[in-house]
């Protein structure tokens, strides 16, 4: 775990720590989340892998850096129904595998539902992954009975696998939109912190170790393109619930629409997104592209001053 010194001037303060399966992960180690989708139907064609695919894309998102794998058997979007027996012979025997093939990886398994999380926790899962905020409020109680982590996420309200269509989110009325120090725009943020402050005192008041519980906004999930942009760019607010703060950037829509660009290149918008929110204390990055996140978010800890240099010559000889 690394130190709690204050930051240095005009650098902002770092985000809370992580912990899960004993092991602490400070600002001197960004974690990166690699995206392992037991899905035919995943909105980025290059994450869908059956049961030899997604055994081959943990093998190289390991070597590539990651320190925790995320593996989905449902599309988060609209598809084909599938049922809680389904889902479950999708993910948990690749539970199972990552385990015994990869024990040094942490595993995340991503599902709403507390019936998967249970048998993924029987099968060594170490973080619950909920991005459906809550629908199934038993699941962050397996997360306490079990000693896993959790993920508390935003969806202002939809249903699992729901778009958006035409939200919005007011100030409160407590909040004075003519005040000089108010952005009208933040809205979805105060929406995002209620929700998630809310759901993280759950978790803890259950048992779950507070560095265990994760916040994510949950970008595009009941958020338009807008309301996701203005998320990044207050990172800082969510890092101050002093949970570690996870985001879920990677090929998402808004980074999509902002450039005009399909899935399969986003990868430049996408690292941009990272590196502000990496600057601003988040502490976990779910990610497609391991490689290029897990080198983005050790220059920004660098440039940070959390993270020194591989090697400092230059100059010395």
């Amino acid at each position: 775990m690394a130190s709690s010194d204050p930051a240095a001037p005009g650098v902002p303060a770092a985000g809370a720590p992580l912990l899960l399966r004993g092991r602490w992960f400070g600002p001197d180690h960004p974690v990166v989340m690699a995206v392992v989708n037991r899905t035919p139907d995943s909105f980025y064609a290059a994450a869908r892998y059956d049961d030899a695919g997604a055994d081959a894309a943990v093998a190289r998102a390991e070597e590539e850096g990651a320190d925790l794998v995320d593996l989905g058997g449902v599309r988060a979007g609209r598809g084909p129904v599938v049922d809680v027996a389904e889902e479950i012979a999708r993910v948990v025997p690749l539970v199972e595998r990552v385990r015994r093939r990869h024990p040094d990886l942490l595993v995340s398994v991503d599902t709403w539902r507390a019936e998967v999380a249970r048998a993924a926790a029987d099968a060594g899962a170490d973080l619950l992954n909920d991005t459906w905020a809550g629908h199934d409020p038993a699941l962050v109680e397996v997360a306490a009975e079990r000693g896993l982590g959790v993920v508390c996420s935003h969806t202002g309200g939809l249903a699992p696998r729901t778009d958006p269509l035409r939200v919005s989110y007011p100030l409160p009325d407590d909040v004075d939109p003519c005040d000089p120090g108010v952005d009208p725009r933040d809205g979805v943020l105060h929406d995002v912190l209620r929700t998630l402050r809310t759901a993280a005192a759950r978790a803890v008041d259950l048992g779950v170790h507070p560095a265990s519980v994760l916040v994510d906004p949950t970008h595009d999930f009941g958020k338009s393109t807008w309301h996701s942009l203005h998320l990044v760019r207050r990172t800082a607010a969510l890092t101050a619930l002093g949970h570690p703060v996870l985001v879920a950037l990677s090929r998402k829509d808004f980074v999509g629409e902002t450039l005009g660009l399909p899935p399969e290149e986003r990868l430049e918008g996408t690292l941009a997104a990272t590196t502000l929110a990496a600057w601003h204390g988040a502490r976990v990055f779910r990610a497609h592209d391991v490689r290029a996140t897990r080198r983005t978010v050790d220059m920004v800890a660098a440039l940070r001053g959390d993270l020194p240099p591989a090697s400092a010559v230059r100059g010395l000889a």
